[in-house]
C-alpha cells in the first residue's frame, strides 16, 4: 500500500492559490492535579538527568526506541527533548562532543536547529542552513523515518516546491508508511501550499486513515484536518458529516490507547477540543473521563495563552453540558475564531 498512497498524495495539480501515581479513570481531576505536557514514565528520568547536565538517559533512551523500531515515540521523545535543550543545552552539546556520530544525538541536535530557526523572521534561509544537520541525522539509521519527518517540516519551512517534498514523502513512507508524525506533516504541507483547501487535506486524511491498522494514530489524522477547518477563516465550507466522520474515527481509537495516560493525551486533547466546537458534549465527557488529568498545550494554546487555564475552563463548561447547564465561557478568548495555527 506504500505505494498507493505515496501516489494519492494531491501534491501536483493545477495550482489555484514531574511524575505522579496514575489518576484514576472516571475520577474528576481537582485543578490542582491537573497536568500540563507531562512526560511519560520513560521521558520523565532522561529529562531529570539532563536537567542535571547528564545526557547518559536520554541517549539511552533513544537508543532503545530505534532498537524496537518504537518510531512513534521515538518522534515525541525526539521532539520533547529539543525543546528542553533549547533553553539547557549544554547535556546535548555534552553529547555530540562525546559522540559526534551517535545518530540519536545527531537527530536531537537537528531538530533544535529547525526550532530555533523556525522562529526567526528569516525562518526559510536559516532552514537552508540546517539541511546538512537532517542529512547526517538521516544517515545515522535507514530504518529510521524520524529524520525524515524533520526533513518534511523543514521542506514546509524553507518553502520548497512539491516535486522535492514528494521525493522527501515517498523516501518516508519506505521507511514507516503508518507513521503518523510523517502524516501530520504532510498534512501541514497541504494546508500551506493551499490555504483554505480543505477538502484535499481532509481526502489525503481520509486516504491515510482508511489505509492505516485500527491502533495506528494515523486513524486521527482525519481529526487534524478537522481541526485545521475549525480554526481556519478560508475556504469552502466544510458538510458537518465529514466533521462528525473524522471524530467518530478518533473516537474508535481512543478505547485502544491506554488511559488516564501521558502518551495519548496530546490525541485525547485534540478529540475534545473538536467534540466540544461539534457540541458533542456527552462525547467530550467520556474522552475527558478517559484523558485522566493530562492536559496538553496543544490544541488549546491555538485559542488562549493560558493553554492549561483555557483546558480547565473547557472541562467546566462539558460538566456544565452534562448537567444540563449553559456554557460560562467563550470559545475562544481571543474573539472569533480561533487562532489559526497548522493542521
Amino acid at each position: 500500500m506504500v505505494g498507493t498512497m505515496a501516489m494519492q498524495l494531491p501534491f501536483i495539480r493545477p495550482s489555484r492559490m514531574t511524575r505522579t501515581a496514575p489518576h484514576p479513570v472516571g475520577r474528576p481531576s481537582p485543578d490542582d492535579e491537573v497536568l500540563l505536557d507531562a512526560p511519560d514514565a520513560r521521558l520523565s528520568p532522561a529529562l531529570v538527568a539532563a536537567a542535571r547536565g547528564d545526557h547518559g538517559p536520554a541517549a539511552g533512551l533513544l537508543l532503545a526506541t530505534r532498537v524496537a523500531a518504537e518510531w512513534e515515540r521515538r518522534d515525541r521523545y525526539v521532539t520533547r527533548l529539543a525543546a528542553f535543550a533549547r533553553s539547557r543545552p549544554e547535556w546535548l552539546d555534552a553529547w555530540l562532543a562525546t559522540a559526534p556520530q551517535d545518530p540519536d544525538a545527531l537527530l536531537v541536535g537537528a531538530q533544535l536547529a529547525v526550532d530555533r530557526a523556525w522562529q526567526s523572521p528569516a525562518r526559510a534561509e536559516l532552514l537552508r542552513e540546517v539541511s546538512p544537520l537532517i542529512t547526517a541525522a538521516a544517515r545515522g539509521d535507514q530504518r529510521d523515518p524520524v529524520p525524515w519527518r524533520l526533513a518534511l517540516d523543514h521542506a514546509r519551512g524553507a518553502q520548497a516546491g512539491h516535486k522535492y517534498f514528494e521525493e522527501l514523502w515517498a523516501a518516508a513512507v519506505r521507511r514507516a508508511p503508518h507513521h503518523h508524525g510523517c502524516h501530520v506533516a504532510a498534512l501541514r504541507y497541504l494546508a500551506t501550499s493551499w490555504h483554505g483547501s480543505h477538502r484535499e487535506c481532509f481526502d489525503f486524511a481520509d486516504r491515510a486513515a482508511q489505509d492505516a491498522p485500527a491502533g495506528s494514530l494515523v486513524q486521527a489524522l482525519p481529526l487534524r484536518a478537522a481541526f485545521g477547518y475549525l480554526t481556519d477563516d478560508c475556504g469552502p465550507q466544510v458538510p458537518r458529516e465529514r466533521l462528525d466522520a473524522a471524530a467518530d474515527r478518533a473516537i474508535a481509537l481512543s478505547p485502544l490507547l491506554p488511559p488516564a495516560d501521558p502518551w495519548p493525551a496530546r490525541m485525547r486533547n485534540l478529540l475534545i477540543y473538536v467534540l466540544v466546537r461539534l457540541e458533542r458534549w456527552p462525547d467530550a465527557a467520556e474522552q475527558m473521563r478517559l484523558n485522566g488529568p493530562y492536559a496538553t498545550s496543544f490544541p488549546w494554546d491555538r485559542a488562549s495563552d493560558d493553554p492549561l487555564g483555557h483546558f480547565l475552563r473547557v472541562r467546566d463548561d462539558i460538566r456544565a453540558a452534562a448537567a444540563g447547564e449553559p456554557s460560562r465561557h467563550p470559545r475562544s478568548e481571543r474573539g472569533g475564531r480561533d487562532r489559526t495555527g497548522d493542521h
